[in-house]
Parts: structure tokens; sequence; C-alpha cells
């Protein structure tokens, strides 16, 4: 079974993000996904957000034939690294290695995000070489330069690491511009972890628009979030 997840969201939750939780998911489901990482910057407030409002079963499986993975992007010392299917505390500026130890302590995937691409925070080679990584994010729609993309495309092919591909969404019109193609019939949390290991999984390649590209710049330079929920299920 051909699963299309989107590895690489962002709500408002992040400081840089627009739309919220459940705007994600409704387009993502719109747009024919079949679930969806949440990522956001340092902060799992989202997901337990969502998993109080039900949308998020903790026992990994769909809800609604609808699967939304947990996860986090921390801003380590050396740069941003996805934390695929678990939950982490705010391990901002911490060493990269740390981070990723941590995630596997916890059963995630650690996976670095936009490498190579300076200008958001990509993580350099020479610390890539470091790393235990459980795959690359090969294709990011929001990167800077399409060539930062295509490096990292030969990093993960001289590691042989498995590749991913993300929206990198911070609005909810740009949420499945990219994605990642995953064959398995184990629709779970866990199956999905598992599938993302695998090489050679089919990466959807289609960059941001400019008008998404433009407005998460400007997020990103403006810091603009709508309010976020005061009370909320289990706050």
């Amino acid at each position: 079974m051909p699963l299309h997840i989107d590895l690489h969201v962002h709500t408002y939750f992040s400081g840089d993000g627009v739309s919220s939780p459940e705007e994600m998911v409704a387009t993502a489901r719109r747009k024919g996904l079949h679930g969806i990482a949440i990522t956001d910057h340092n902060t799992c407030e989202a997901v337990d957000y969502l998993t109080a409002l039900g949308m998020i079963n903790p026992e990994g499986t769909p809800v609604d034939g609808f699967l939304i993975i947990p996860g986090v992007e921390v801003s380590t010392a050396e740069g941003h690294l996805l934390c695929i299917g678990t939950t982490l505390p705010d391990f901002k500026d911490r060493p990269a290695l740390e981070v990723c130890h941590e995630i596997h302590a916890r059963g995630g995937l650690a996976i670095p995000a936009h490498p190579y691409d300076l200008f958001r925070a990509g993580i350099r080679e020479a610390t890539l070489d470091t790393l235990p990584m459980d795959a690359l994010e090969v294709f990011n729609a929001a990167t800077t330069f399409k060539r930062y993309n295509e490096r990292a495309a030969a990093y993960a092919a001289r590691r042989d690491l498995p590749a991913t591909a993300g929206s990198d969404a911070h609005h909810e019109s740009a949420v499945g511009t990219a994605y990642t193609t995953l064959e398995t019939d184990d629709f779970t949390v866990a199956g999905v972890l598992q599938q993302i290991t695998v090489r050679n999984n089919p990466l959807n390649q289609t960059y941001l628009t400019t008008r998404d590209a433009f407005r998460k710049t400007w997020n990103n330079w403006l810091r603009l979030r709508r309010r976020r929920p005061e009370h909320w299920p289990g706050k």
C-alpha cells in the first residue's frame, strides 16, 4: 500500500508558522496525503494539542484514516535536525550527535533537515560525517537554492543513506508540496518509521510556489503567527 507522507510540516506552534494544526491536517487530507509529521521548531506543543483533541492516537495508529506522526525540528548547535516518530524536550543548541542519541533512545528517527542550506541552518558536511542518522532529507521544497537539494542527494548516495522529501510547510497551502511515498501495509507510526529506513522510497519533488516561498520568508523575518489556543483539552 503506497502511503504519501509529508515528513516536514510546521504549525503556528512554531515561531514562524501561520496555520493551525487542524488546518494543516485538513489541507493534507484534501490533497490526498495519508499522513504528515508535525515538526515544529524546538517544541512538541502541537503534538500534545492534537493528542488532547483525539487527532493523534498515542498507540500510533491512524485516526479516521489519517496518520499524524509526532516529531520536532531541533535547532542543534550545528544546524537543524528532524526527529521523526517521537517527542523531545527542548534540546535547542545541544550538539547534534547528542540529540541523535536521544532520538534513538526514544525510538525515533534522526534526519538532518535541508543539509547544505547555510541560509537556513543546514548541517555542514563535516558534521554530517559524524552523525548516526537514519535518513537524509534530500528534497526540501523550501530550499534557498536547488543546488542544496542536489548536494544532499549526492551525499546520501555516497553514504548509501535512505532519502526523504518534505514540504517544510509553514502555511496550509504549502503542505504536501513535497512528500515521501512509503510502500507498506503497516499503516502505523512504527510501520512508517521502518519503511523510511528502506532505500529508494519514491519522492515527490515539487518546489514551493513563489507565493508560498515569499510567505515563508516573510514569516521567518517577522515571526508572525496567529494567536495560539490558550485553553485546550488536557492543558
